[in-house]
């Protein structure tokens, strides 16, 4: 009998992440496997609305519509387990990516990170970072990013 592991799998809101579970389910997954759905939020609409420094109203009614769309996103990896019959469980943790990720595989004690890859080219990697980058180099288990062909032609 397999022994169980425990796998974080980084998911946000882009096509990436689904590349990286389906990979993750077609080669690597095996059916003892606990898989834990990380999803880091960000605050898209809060951070770029130019009234944020002047009507808490607003900034109030934009944090409410973000928790709306989050919990709408944790309903959809919630059903995303269920869909593919797998155990395990659906995980929000604010911060930042990289190193929430390295975090909760900690906190999991996770045996594998799987985590997608955006394409950024090398400026934009130099100039924001990437959060693979630093999972890959902070994490102390295996890292498997996963790279969407399509994504990465140049």
């Amino acid at each position: 009998m397999a022994e169980p592991r425990n796998i974080v799998i980084a998911m946000d809101e882009s096509h990436h992440s689904d590349d990286a579970f389906q990979f993750f389910m077609k080669n690597v997954y095996k059916p003892h496997d606990h898989v834990i759905l990380l999803y880091v939020p960000e605050y898209h609409t809060v951070i770029q609305s130019p009234m944020v420094m002047t009507d808490v109203s607003v900034v109030t009614d934009l944090l409410q519509d973000e928790e709306k769309r989050i919990k709408g996103f944790l309903e959809q990896l919630g059903q995303k387990l269920k869909a593919a019959g797998i155990g395990g469980k659906v995980k929000s943790v604010g911060g930042s990516p990289g190193e929430v990720v390295v975090k909760v595989a900690n906190e999991e004690k996770a045996h594998l990170i799987v985590i997608g890859s955006r394409g950024m080219g090398t400026i934009r990697r130099t100039l924001i970072g990437s959060v693979s980058d630093y999972v890959m180099h902070h994490s102390h288990i295996p890292v498997l990013v996963c790279k969407h062909p399509d994504a990465h032609k140049h």
